[in-house]
């Protein structure tokens, strides 16, 4: 996989010309595949070179950092959804205080220079930038008659007679509401982490778990779903429990994602998983013995494996 370009002086290296879906893409929902996939258009049709840029971290997070919105999805998740839409190379700018502070025009005027041309630049339709978000489609229709390149704002994408937002998405995905949340982004709700060693209750009760360090931050409410997981070109069906296990910890535990993959046995430590949420099963609760934690988990298991069968 070719690593992001990390400066706008790298675009030189692209051969021209360069179609640029510049936005923040938390999400990487219907709205945000509306802009890249218009670059992807127009870049095919001139034989050029689409480019997705976006910034890392969040924008919000450097500038009003108690204002900072739950991720959808982490940098690392982000940049493989724009891949799998078929961009080819990505810009991930570092967002900080210096760049924050660059002049809209100022940082247009550096995408031109080191473009071998720039031909067009698409963004979503209320898309601002720069200092004081001083720059938006007025200035690029500006900056674009006068440099040569083309400005495109991509109309709003609604579903279900609401605008897509990655703000909608958060929220639906927070009451669980996981059905919208799929219609929003364009696909089922994901959350990419990496598996790390847990405490082996899991293994104890007969059902061993890979414990995820999640890199996103929206979770769906705690509890028990039918899931499938990503590993590389496999998908494995499982079954996956968010929270804080109150069964074995007192009030106040530390919340874990766990995911037991049916017949896996393997050593999986520091990879990858992609879990994708299929049905929910049932709240988090508290047993009153381990042997009743494991006839749920028994029941659990069985019920995914009817739900995931039913599905494929």
């Amino acid at each position: 996989m070719t690593p992001p370009l990390t400066s706008v002086a790298e675009l030189a290296g692209l051969p021209g010309p360069l179609f640029l879906a510049i936005g923040v893409f938390d999400g990487v929902h219907l709205g945000h595949q509306a802009v890249l996939c218009r670059a992807l258009a127009d870049a095919k049709k001139s034989a050029g070179t689409a480019v997705g840029v976006t910034f890392d971290p969040h924008p919000v997070r450097v500038l009003r950092p108690e204002q900072a919105p739950r991720l959808l999805t982490s940098t690392p998740h982000k940049l493989q959804l724009i891949r799998e839409l078929g961009v080819p190379n990505i810009l991930l700018i570092p967002f900080d205080h210096a760049f924050a502070a660059t002049a809209p025009a100022d940082f247009i005027r550096a995408l031109v220079a080191a473009a071998r041309p720039l031909r067009e630049i698409c963004v979503g339709f209320e898309w601002s930038f720069g200092k004081g978000r001083a720059g938006n489609l007025a200035l690029l229709a500006e900056l674009g008659a006068e440099l040569g390149f083309d400005e495109v704002g991509v109309p709003a994408v609604e579903v279900d007679g609401e605008i897509v937002s990655s703000t909608l998405i958060r929220r639906a995905v927070e009451a669980g509401n996981l059905g919208h949340a799929a219609r929003l982004l364009g696909r089922e709700f994901t959350i990419l982490g990496t598996v790390v060693e847990g405490d082996h209750l899991g293994k104890t009760l007969g059902f061993p778990t890979a414990n995820l360090s999640a890199h996103n931050e929206q979770f769906p409410p705690n509890g028990v779903y039918a899931v499938t997981a990503r590993r590389g070109a496999q998908t494995l069906p499982g079954v996956v429990n968010i929270g804080v296990r109150p069964t074995v910890h007192a009030a106040g535990g530390e919340r874990v994602f766990e995911v037991h993959l049916f017949d896996f046995d393997e050593t999986i430590y520091g990879e990858d998983l992609e879990i994708t949420f299929r049905q929910f099963l049932r709240p988090e609760q508290k047993f009153p013995s381990l042997d009743a934690l494991r006839a749920q988990i028994t029941q659990d298991a069985a019920q995914a494996r009817a739900i995931l069968s039913v599905r494929g």
